[in-house]
């Protein structure tokens, strides 16, 4: 075994760099916050080919010869940060404003692996995100579910088998309150709350036609001509939404909004799943949870525009003690990195438990996003993605000193602190040689410019 003792401060230097891969992986002697099985004090965690394959007591998990053993003695354990609203891994192109419903456009086609805070929230220990279309129109475009694998091709990002979404938006984006038009272009279409509620019935009306064409063209009798209708990606999109294929991610933040669109996907035969940022749930949250809909929100967040300016950081804890499965979201690439502490608020904001705290930025989001069969709790079978941490996870004095994801390390702490010092003698090497180029140039120009004339 090839071990490796973790100090109070930073992980040893022995680590063998960021992201090597490795087919089994033992953290043992830590606090091992299971979030869903409670705490697991002195215990251990087993990780074999990027899957867990043990957690329990440390004097019960043995681990082969050839596995790498960390002693996390003093540290804490827990499943990677999930973030449900984000809009990193996307450098431009995240809003397609033409169209009032422009869900035949996803996010997969523009994400790109180069965007730092991707690394950045790794080193708050986030691993997961729910990469969204931006807020510019009612019905946005599709989503992306990735995990954050720094250095990897952007092709491994995303989870394969995560449920496809798409994004919603109600408010003042959708009908243009704040866009800077050129004088005299007219606002697009909505202009008004009540346009937006008519793109979305207007959607799935189109949606019911749509499906009732191709169901008449497949039901047909034989020897009929088979001429099938004309294939619509929009209206594909809007059908599996009714279908239950697709969930609905909407952004919003009024009350009286998020009642709109329960009636509407009530009346048309869908499901929200979730309302992001969703500041005046506790408002409505009964009516969220009769609709089965989850509330992903910001704790501490508001009054960056009228909308959001009925706000108040108990609103997490009221809408989880009405029944509704709330998560903490960033909407951020700053707060996507701290999401650990906006959870811890809703301790201080409403008495929630330690417990449900942790829920809100793991298993709960998940959830949400349907893929809690594979994240969002440290269990035998689920994806290693785990966070090392040198203290509580919810206490602002606490670092994140090892991120792990799929059995695979992508931050490093002690590799991070070298990197820093490495980068700093190569910027002041460039500098110096800088400095001694433009000294060499003035002494050439000066010499120049003193030399006598030559006559001819």
């Amino acid at each position: 075994m090839r071990r490796i003792v973790l100090t109070s401060l930073v992980l040893s230097a022995t680590l063998a760099g960021v992201a090597a891969a490795q087919s089994e992986l033992l953290i043992e002697n830590a606090t091992v916050l299971t979030i869903t099985g409670g705490v697991i004090e002195n215990g251990s965690v087993l990780v074999r080919d990027g899957r867990i394959a043990a957690v329990g007591p440390a004097a019960e998990i043995r681990a082969s010869d050839e596995a790498e053993v960390i002693d996390a003695t003093g540290k804490w354990v827990m499943p990677g940060i999930i973030d449900a609203h984000s809009h990193a891994g996307v450098i431009g192109s995240v809003n397609e404003g033409s169209l009032p419903n422009t869900g035949m456009v996803r996010i997969h086609d523009v994400l790109t692996n180069e965007d730092v805070s991707a690394y950045r929230q790794l080193a708050g220990g986030t691993t997961t995100a729910n990469i969204l279309h931006g807020s510019a129109n009612a019905i946005g475009g599709q989503n992306a579910i990735v995990k954050w694998k720094w250095g990897r091709p952007i092709t491994e990002w995303p989870i394969p088998d995560a449920p496809p979404g798409i994004k919603f938006a109600l408010g003042e984006n959708p009908k243009s309150s704040n866009f800077n038009l050129p004088q005299g272009q007219e606002r697009p279409y909505p202009n008004t709350r009540m346009g937006v509620a008519e793109v979305l019935r207007e959607a799935f009306a189109g949606a019911r036609d749509y499906m009732a064409e191709w169901e008449a063209y497949e039901g047909r009798r034989r020897g009929e001509t088979p001429i099938p209708p004309k294939r619509d990606l929009l209206m594909e999109e809007m059908a599996d939404i009714l279908r239950g294929r697709v969930h609905v991610h909407s952004h919003c933040y009024r009350s009286d909004e998020i009642v709109m669109l329960i009636r509407v996907a009530e009346e048309m035969g869908f499901k929200v799943r979730t309302f992001q940022h969703v500041l005046e749930g506790y408002k409505v949250a009964p009516e969220m949870a009769r609709h089965g809909a989850g509330g992903s929100t910001f704790i501490d967040w508001w009054g960056f525009k009228m909308e959001a300016y009925d706000a108040t950081p108990y609103n997490v804890a009221l809408m989880v003690r009405n029944g509704v499965l709330t998560s903490v979201n960033s909407d951020s690439d700053e707060l996507g990195r701290r999401l650990n502490l906006d959870a811890a608020k809703a301790m201080k904001y409403g008495g929630l438990t330690e417990e449900e705290a942790l829920r809100l930025c793991t298993i709960n989001p998940a959830i949400q996003l349907g893929v809690d069969h594979r994240i969002g709790s440290v269990e035998p079978g689920k994806d290693a993605d785990l966070v090392i941490w040198s203290g509580h996870p919810l206490s602002t004095y606490s670092r994140v000193e090892r991120t792990i994801i799929e059995g695979r390390t992508y931050f490093d702490l002690a590799s991070d602190l070298r990197m820093r010092d490495e980068l700093l003698k190569e910027k002041e090497e460039l500098l110096l040689r800088e400095k001694e180029a433009t000294e060499k140039d003035r002494k050439k120009r000066s010499a120049g410019a003193s030399a006598p004339e030559v006559t001819r």
